[in-house]
């Protein structure tokens, strides 16, 4: 059976589990601040490296070749974000991201949203990863669903955040993430599913291999199921409403 590459609801699940640990035992929940502070961050000091060097293996590709029992290594190819269809980036954003420029690595509103939904269908059906959380995953853990990982995942995030820019973090997302068996990054996903370049990439196809990425192993972005068609039209209407870069406001 397929596993998706990012788990819906992982991080309104997460807090739901750990808020109310928090609210009960301050002091402990500081302590283990401080453990995790000093030592889950630790794969964070390679991240300054990102803003200036493409990364070729990542550990969700290392896991795949590992669930393949080593028989083949994922394939990845790196491409310039300035050589990428811009509707993809805004595709991208519209349905994983939209305050992707406004936040600091966790968009706090959204996480908000997601646990009063959970709280009030009683289940968790809404999460709330970013994309730089799930570029985190992507490239220093596996898909593991723990507290502990999350820990991990939301330090590594914040500092993601601080070395390196809304471009950077960006590019290495859509060189980085799976778009099927085997298939990592917007260079190798173009090629396998439309037989083109990411610059030469249509409107639609951007929408598609957008609408595709909660679960690159279960759907394909040119096959025109009623995932991908429905998810693509959202994608599609939400377009003219991402801005790429936006300016600071002074």
């Amino acid at each position: 059976m397929s596993i998706p590459q990012f788990r819906e609801n992982e991080l309104a699940w997460i807090a739901d589990k750990v808020i109310p640990y928090i609210r009960k035992r301050k002091f402990q929940s500081f302590l283990l601040y401080i453990i995790f502070l000093v030592y889950f961050s630790i794969p964070s000091f390679e991240i300054p490296l990102l803003q200036y060097n493409h990364t070729r293996i990542t550990s969700l590709m290392e896991e795949r070749a590992i669930e393949h029992d080593l028989i083949y290594y994922p394939k990845q190819s790196w491409v310039s974000i300035d050589k990428v269809n811009p509707n993809l980036l805004r595709a991208i954003l519209s349905m994983e991201d939209d305050a992707f420029f406004t936040h600091k690595g966790i968009d706090w509103k959204q996480l908000n949203i997601s646990l009063k939904e959970n709280k009030r269908r009683k289940r968790v059906i809404r999460g709330g990863s970013t994309i730089t959380m799930q570029l985190a995953k992507n490239l220093y853990f596996t898909t593991e669903r723990n507290v502990i990982r999350k820990a991990k995942e939301i330090l590594v995030t914040f500092r993601l955040e601080k070395e390196l820019s809304k471009k950077s973090i960006l590019e290495n997302y859509i060189n980085v993430i799976e778009w099927g068996d085997g298939i990592f990054g917007i260079k190798e996903a173009s090629k396998a599913y439309f037989r083109t370049l990411p610059a030469k990439l249509t409107t639609a196809e951007c929408a598609r291999l957008a609408a595709v990425i909660p679960s690159p192993l279960e759907h394909k972005p040119n096959v025109s199921s009623s995932y991908v068609v429905r998810r693509s039209g959202i994608a599609l209407a939400r377009l003219n409403n991402v801005i790429l870069f936006p300016k600071p406001v002074p």
